[in-house]
């Protein structure tokens, strides 16, 4: 019986978790008056930060809000079963197509697929199209390059808010485990930042398996501490006391 009402407590904590990040994403995105346009959610992060894990439960939030929700999967790698995607870029071209056929690695093949991609918009434009005046969850590959170097998701995304009157908001996920080590976690700061700065879309990062995080390793300092980003100096002083002597 414990169990079953601490499990219960976890569930509301979840729901309510992804109801505080609707309430920002839906401040961050400006509704127009007049006419009904399509609205979502870029929703990115490095590898293993939990982003289709956060679009399941983003599309089980929404659908109970009496939204209709669209999941469009442009990560040629995500083989994930636990959410079967309503547009799957896997229908256009595949991580390990690309590798075998031009002998790549998993990085030079995913900058590969988005390049393709970004080339035969039209495909996903197809897809997109008879969908209109839904709510999108975009979830996008991991790979950083992508963000911080290249130019096809940018464009990616220019596009669609321009051929699709869509109003898109950027929800970036970092792994919580980042904050338990202050010098990557300063990274992931600097990475999170980039990818604004870049895809200049209303932006809002999210901690993601912070449950996990505080069972790995305690924190030099209160969660809170790294969720609003306040005096980063404390850092430095961390960064010192982890330093090798």
């Amino acid at each position: 019986e414990k169990k079953k009402r601490k499990k219960e407590g976890e569930r509301e904590e979840y729901r309510g978790d992804l109801h505080s990040i609707w309430l920002v994403v839906d401040k961050l995105v400006v509704r127009e008056e007049g006419g009904r346009m399509s609205y979502g959610q870029v929703v990115i992060g490095p590898p293993g930060s939990g982003k289709t894990t956060y679009c399941r439960g983003m599309k089980e939030f929404l659908t109970g809000l009496g939204r209709d929700v669209v999941v469009v999967n442009l990560d040629p790698a995500n083989e994930g079963e636990d959410l079967k995607p309503d547009i799957d870029i896997r229908d256009l071209i595949t991580l390990d197509d690309v590798m075998e056929e031009f002998d790549l690695g998993p990085n030079g093949g995913l900058v590969y697929c988005i390049d393709f991609l970004k080339e035969n918009f039209e495909w996903l434009s197809d897809k997109v199209k008879p969908l209109r005046r839904k709510y999108f969850l975009f979830d996008f590959p991991g790979q950083v390059e992508l963000y911080t170097h290249g130019s096809a998701v940018r464009s990616l995304v220019d596009t669609l808010q321009k051929e699709h009157d869509m109003r898109l908001c950027a929800v970036h996920l970092v792994d919580a485990s980042y904050c338990t080590t202050p010098s990557i976690f300063i990274s992931a700061l600097l990475t999170s930042l980039n990818v604004m700065m870049r895809l200049e879309l209303p932006h809002i990062n999210v901690l993601s398996k912070v449950d996990i995080a505080q069972q790995q390793q305690e924190l030099d300092f209160r969660l809170d501490f790294y969720a609003e980003g306040g005096d980063l100096h404390h850092l430095i002083t961390a960064m010192q006391q982890h330093a090798p002597s």
